[in-house]
C-alpha cells in the first residue's frame, strides 16, 4: 500500500496543506470545486509506482491551506500559486501538473506562465480556458451547464451551499455525474473540506473573481489575458459525455489552442468526476501519456 503523508509549505504568500507520496520527479494534482486533495487517492499509488514525487494540495483558501492575504481569488492567481509550489516543491521543475476542474484551469495557467517548468499537462474536465471563456457568456447549452458560475455572483450563495449541511454539493455533484453513485465517505470528506472556516467563501470567490468583469483585479489583466492564448506543453484531455451541457461540444472544438500535442480522451456514460467514476481507465492513460 502506497504511504501518503501530509506536509506544509508556504509559496505564494499563503500557507499550503498537501497530501504527498513517492519520490523522484514532482508530479503536482490539482483539485476544483466542490472537493479536495483526496479526489486523487486512486490516482497517486499509480503514479508512485511510475516513478513521481506526487503532491496533491488543499488549492487556494481550501482548508487546511490558508485564505488569501488579500482576499483575492482570480484563476491567474492559481497559475501563480502553482508555479510557486513547482519552485518549493520541485525545484523549479515539474514532469507534469495534472488537474481537475479549478485545478485544470489552475494547470492551464500555470502552463502559460512557466512552461518551461513543465514537461506535460492532463486536464479533466474542463476545456481550454481560451474556447471555455468565450462559450461561457454566448452559448446557451454551456450558460445553463455553467448556472453555478452565475448564481455565485449573488449575495447569500454562501448560505444556500451551507444549508441542510451542506446538501448543495451533493446535489451538485450528481447534477455533474448523473451515473455515479457517490460513494459516502468521498461526500463527507469533501462536506468535512466545506465546513472549516473560510472555504465556502474563497470557493465562490474563485467564481466571482474570475468571472465578473466587476470582480477582476485590473492589476492581473494581462495575465489573465495569457491564460486564454494557445497552449505550448505536450497536454492529454479528458472528457465525459455526461458532463453538463455544452461542455463536450466546446471541448471538442479546442484543438485550434494547443501549438504540441493535443491528445483526448472522451469516456461514455461519465460526467464530470470521471476520474472517479472510470478510475483504472484515467489512470492508466495518465500513467501511458506521462511514460510515453
Amino acid at each position: 500500500m502506497t504511504e501518503v503523508s501530509k506536509g506544509r509549505v508556504r509559496a505564494n504568500n499563503i500557507d499550503f496543506h498537501y497530501l504527498e507520496a513517492g519520490s523522484g520527479p514532482l508530479m503536482l494534482c490539482l483539485h476544483g470545486f466542490p472537493d479536495n486533495p483526496h479526489t486523487y487517492s486512486a490516482l497517486i499509488p499509480h503514479l508512485v509506482d511510475a516513478g513521481y514525487h506526487v503532491v496533491a494540495p488543499y488549492m487556494r483558501g481550501y482548508a487546511p491551506t490558508g485564505v488569501s492575504p488579500d482576499g483575492r481569488y482570480d484563476a491567474a492567481l492559481l497559475g501563480l500559486d502553482a508555479s510557486a509550489l513547482i519552485d518549493e516543491l520541485g525545484g523549479g521543475h515539474a514532469a507534469a501538473v495534472i488537474g481537475h476542474d479549478w485545478g485544470a484551469f489552475a494547470t492551464y495557467a500555470v502552463a502559460a506562465f512557466a512552461p518551461e517548468k513543465i514537461e506535460k499537462i492532463v486536464t479533466i474536465a474542463i476545456a481550454h480556458p481560451g474556447a471555455l471563456l468565450g462559450e461561457l457568456g454566448l452559448n446557451y447549452d454551456v450558460i445553463k451547464g455553467g448556472w453555478h458560475a452565475y448564481f455565485f455572483q449573488m449575495p447569500g450563495a454562501e448560505q444556500a451551499i451551507a444549508h441542510n449541511d451542506f446538501d448543495f454539493l451533493l446535489k451538485w455533484w450528481r447534477d455533474a455525474s448523473p451515473e455515479f453513485e457517490i460513494p459516502r465517505e468521498v461526500m463527507e470528506g469533501v462536506k468535512e473540506t466545506f465546513r472549516q472556516e473560510g472555504t465556502v467563501e474563497a470557493a465562490v470567490n474563485y467564481y466571482r473573481h474570475t468571472f465578473n468583469p466587476a470582480g477582476k483585479d485590473p492589476a492581473l489583466a494581462e495575465l489573465s489575458e495569457k491564460i486564454a492564448a494557445p497552449t505550448t506543453l505536450p497536454c492529454l484531455a479528458f472528457h465525459g459525455t455526461r458532463d453538463r451541457p455544452g461542455r463536450l461540444e466546446t471541448f471538442e472544438n479546442m484543438d485550434h489552442l494547443f501549438t504540441n500535442k493535443l491528445e483526448k480522451v472522451v469516456i461514455d456514460r461519465t460526467g464530470h468526476f470521471m476520474h472517479l467514476e472510470q478510475p483504472e481507465r484515467v489512470n492508466n492513460k495518465i500513467i501511458q501519456f506521462l511514460t510515453s
